[in-house]
C-alpha cells in the first residue's frame, strides 16, 4: 500500500467513536493519511532529568523533566471553580502544579509522596510554576516518562495521550508495511529515509535528531512530486501544435524610432525571448517580470505589435479599471498614431457602447483590447485572438487566465509581474513557465532616495515634501487604512489634516478603494494634470499609477506593509528625470523583523535584492507573486528553509524523466508519489 492510498476514514480506526471523530475533524484529520500527516509542534526528551532550577537559565519558560516529593496542598477559589494546587520540591528547588480541572489528583499524589513531574514550567512572581504538566509514579513509570514524547495540536477533548495511542494504532495496522516509490538509490544520494521509518521517525522518534530527518524525508517527497507535475506540465506545453512562423517586424521598429529614449539592453533581451518563442512551433507561456519602472507594459506592447501587423488580434488584461486605463491611454499615445486599432473593455462600460465594440471584436475590426477581468466574461469573443498579455498576473486565478486564453486557438501568453521573484524561487515555482527579467531602469531615471522617519518626527518630513511642492512636483501620501481605529493614522483623518493645516496653499486629494471607480478615474486624472498635488491614499496606489512629475512618496505607518507593498509605493515616484524620495514614518516600537524589513528598503531599490531579503525573512508564502502558486499548500515542506531540498528534488525529478520520459504520462502508476492528494492543488502558479 502507498501512502497517498489511505484515504481510508479515520473512523475505521478501533476506539474512534462519532464524539473523538469530530474533535480529530477538526484538526483535519479524516483520514488515515491525514492522522500520519497531523505533525507534532515541539518535542519533549524525557530520556533526560532536567530540574526545577533549570528554569531560572531558561529566561524564565522552559520544560522540566524530574523526580520529586509532594510537599502540601492548597486550594484557591471556592465552590464549583475550587482548584487544587500541588507544592512540590526536588534536589534543586520548589515549584506549584495549578491542577486545572483536575483535583482528583490530591487523592493520588498526597503530601509526603514522590512524583515524576514532566511538563512546561514558568517563573513569574517569584515562583516557578505549572498548569501543563504530566505525573507518574517514579518506581513504575510509563513509557511517556523515558521516551522522546512528541506534543500535537489538539481540539476539543482529545489528549496528547490519546492522540499518541491512535496513532500507534494506525501506524502498527497501515504506516509499518508502506511501500515506497523512491529507489534506494534516490534515497542513498539525499540520505532520505524509506516512507515508514520517516514516519516513524517523526511520531516515534528514538532520538531528538530523528524527526528532523522524518520531516525532510517527506518533504522532499512532497517536492519531488510538485517538480514532477510542474516539469510534466511544461514539457507538455511545449509539443509542437503548430508550424513555425514569421510574423513581420516593421510596425515595431517605427515604434522604437518613435519613442524619446532608447530601449535598454534589458527590454531588447526580452523582446529577443518573445519573438523566439512567438515564432515557434507551440504557444508561448512567458513570465515577464521587473522592477518598478522598467518598462514591461512596453515591452508588451512592442510584442504586440507583431501579431497587429499579422493580422492577429491581442488581448491586454489588469486587474483594476484604474491599471487598465492607464495601460489604455498609455498605448494611445504610442499606437494610434501607428494606425492600430484600439479599444478599453471593462464591466462599467454602458450597454449602448459595449455592444458595437463587441461586435467589432468579433469581427476583427479592433487590434488590441485592453480591460479588466471582464474581457473573460462569455459575452466577449474574437475573430482571431493569438496573443495574451495578463499585467500583475499574481492577482488573477489559474481559471481565470485559462478562459481568456481558450478565446483564442493556442494564443502566446505573457505573464507580468513587477514584484520580481528570486530566480530560484521563480524556476521552482513557475518551471513550466520559461522566465524573461528586466534589471535596468530606463536612461535618465535616478534611484529613489530613501528616508526613515520615526513618528513624532513628522515636522521634518512634511517640510521636506513643503519645498518640492514649492518647486512644482507633487506628492503622495499613504496609510494602511481608510478611516481610523483610534491606533493608527488613516487616510481620512489625515486628508483633512494635510488639507487644512499642513498644505493649505496646495490642493489635497484622496483616493481609497471605498469610492466608486469614476470617482477614483477622476480623481487620478486630477493628479497626473497636476490639479492636485498632495494625494492621500491607501495601498490602492501600490501599482500602475505613472505621474513623473510626483517626486515624494511618505508612507506612514510603513511597519505595517510588507516588503514588496512598501517598494511597490516607493515606485509611484521616481519616473521622471528629476529626484524622487521616499520617507518611510514607523512606530518606534519595532519588532526585529519589522526593523530588518526597513532597513533592507533604506539599503537598496534593487526589486531583485529585495525580493530575496523578503524569501529570506517572511517565506514565499508572503511574498506577491507566489501566494497563488500553491505554495502553502504544502504538507510538510517548509519554504525557505526547504529551497535546497527543493532544488534537489527538482534535479532528481529532471534526472528521472529524461531516463524515462515516458513518466510524464499523467496516467503513470510510478508517479503515485507521497501527498499527491494532498496538495493536487498546488501547482496553479504556472501558465494556463
Amino acid at each position: 500500500m502507498y501512502l497517498e492510498e489511505l484515504s481510508i476514514p479515520i473512523a475505521k480506526l478501533q476506539g474512534v467513536g462519532p464524539s473523538l471523530g469530530k474533535d480529530l475533524n477538526r484538526l483535519g484529520i479524516h483520514t488515515i493519511i491525514d492522522l500520519f500527516l497531523h505533525l507534532p509542534r515541539r518535542y519533549e526528551d524525557r530520556t533526560k532529568l532536567i530540574p526545577i532550577i533549570s528554569i531560572l537559565s531558561k529566561g524564565g519558560k522552559g520544560f522540566v523533566n524530574t523526580l520529586a516529593f509532594v510537599e502540601a496542598h492548597e486550594y484557591f477559589w471556592f465552590g464549583s471553580q475550587k482548584t487544587l494546587k500541588i507544592l512540590i520540591r526536588d534536589a534543586t528547588a520548589s515549584a506549584e502544579l495549578v491542577c486545572y480541572g483536575r483535583n482528583f489528583l490530591a487523592n493520588k499524589y498526597p503530601p509526603g509522596v514522590q512524583v515524576r513531574v514532566a511538563g512546561t514550567f514558568t517563573y513569574q512572581y517569584k515562583r516557578i510554576q505549572s498548569s501543563s504538566f504530566d505525573l507518574d509514579n517514579p518506581t513504575h513509570p510509563s513509557e511517556d516518562f523515558s521516551s522522546i514524547l512528541p506534543i500535537y495540536p489538539l481540539s476539543g477533548k482529545l489528549s496528547q495521550r490519546l492522540l499518541r495511542k491512535i496513532l500507534r494504532q494506525g501506524y502498527a495496522k497501515y504506516g509499518i508495511n508502506l511501500k515506497d516509490e523512491l529507489s534506494e538509490s534516490c534515497r542513498a544520494t539525499y540520505a532520505l529515509l524509506p516512507i515508514s521509518e520517516a514516519l516513524r521517525a517523526i511520531h516515534f522518534p528514538k532520538s531528538m535528531e530523528e524527526p528532523d530527518l522524518g520531516r525532510r524525508s517527506l518533504a522532499f517527497r512532497e517536492l519531488f512530486s510538485f517538480q514532477i507535475e510542474v516539469i510534466r506540465r511544461g514539457m507538455e506545453r511545449k509539443v509542437a501544435i503548430r508550424p513555425p512562423r514569421q510574423l513581420p517586424l516593421t510596425l515595431r521598429q517605427r515604434a522604437i524610432h518613435s519613442l524619446p529614449f532608447p530601449l535598454t539592453e534589458d527590454q531588447y533581451r526580452s523582446l529577443a525571448e518573445i519573438d523566439r518563442d512567438i515564432e515557434g512551433s507551440c504557444p508561448m507561456a512567458r513570465l515577464l517580470q521587473g522592477d518598478v519602472g522598467s518598462g514591461k507594459t512596453l515591452v508588451a506592447f512592442l510584442a504586440a505589435l507583431r501579431f497587429t501587423e499579422g493580422r492577429i488580434q491581442t488581448a491586454f488584461m489588469a486587474p483594476t479599471e484604474l491599471l487598465a486605463r492607464q495601460h489604455a491611454d498609455n498605448a494611445a499615445k504610442l499606437l494610434e498614431p501607428l494606425g492600430v486599432r484600439l479599444a478599453f473593455y471593462s464591466g462599467k462600460i454602458p450597454l449602448k457602447l459595449r455592444k458595437p465594440l463587441l461586435q467589432a471584436l468579433s469581427k476583427g475590426e479592433v487590434d488590441i483590447v485592453i480591460g479588466t477581468h471582464a474581457l473573460f466574461s462569455e459575452e466577449v469573443r474574437f475573430a482571431n485572438l493569438g496573443f495574451v498579455v495578463i499585467d500583475e498576473q499574481h492577482r488573477f486565478g489559474v481559471d481565470q487566465r485559462k478562459k481568456l486564453a481558450d478565446k483564442g486557438i493556442h494564443p502566446d501568453i505573457l505573464l507580468m509581474s513587477a514584484t520580481p521573484i528570486p530566480r530560484t524561487l521563480a524556476l521552482s515555482v513557475f518551471g513550466d513557465l520559461d522566465v524573461s527579467e528586466l534589471k535596468s531602469l530606463p536612461p535618465g531615471r535616478r534611484p529613489v532616495e530613501t528616508h526613515l522617519a520615526r513618528i513624532g518626527n513628522e515636522e521634518k518630513v512634511y517640510s521636506w515634501v513643503e519645498g518640492e511642492l514649492q518647486k512644482g512636483h507633487q506628492a503622495y501620501f499613504v496609510y494602511p487604512l481608510i478611516e481610523g481605529d483610534g491606533d493608527l493614522k488613516d487616510a481620512e483623518t489625515m486628508y483633512e489634516r494635510l488639507q487644512k493645516s499642513i498644505f493649505p496653499r496646495y490642493r489635497v486629494g484622496l483616493i481609497h478603494a471605498r469610492l466608486s471607480e469614476e470617482e477614483q478615474r477622476s480623481i487620478m486624472e486630477d493628479f497626473v494634470k497636476n490639479r492636485i498635488q498632495v494625494l492621500v491614499a491607501t495601498s490602492i496606489v501600490e501599482v500602475g499609477v505613472d505621474v513623473p512629475n510626483a517626486t515624494c512618496m511618505v508612507i506612514e505607518h510603513a511597519e505595517r506593509f510588507g516588503l514588496a507593498a512598501l517598494h511597490q509605493l516607493r515606485g509611484r515616484v521616481g519616473r521622471g528625470s528629476a529626484q524622487s524620495y521616499a520617507f518611510l514614518v514607523y512606530d518606534p516600537n519595532l519588532t526585529d523583523l519589522a526593523k530588518e524589513r526597513l532597513k533592507v528598503l533604506k539599503e537598496t531599490t534593487d526589486g531583485f535584492r529585495i525580493a530575496e531579503q523578503d524569501l529570506r525573512l517572511r517565506g514565499p508564502g508572503d511574498m506577491v507573486g507566489v501566494r497563488q502558486s500553491g505554495l502553502l499548500d504544502f504538507s510538510i515542506a517548509q519554504l525557505p528553509e526547504d529551497m535546497e531540498l527543493m532544488m534537489e528534488a527538482r534535479k532528481e525529478a529532471l534526472r528521472l524523466l529524461e531516463e524515462d520520459p515516458g513518466l510524464l504520462r499523467p496516467e503513470h502508476a510510478g508517479l503515485r508519489f507521497i501527498l499527491e492528494l494532498r496538495f493536487k492543488n498546488a501547482t496553479s502558479g504556472g501558465a494556463p
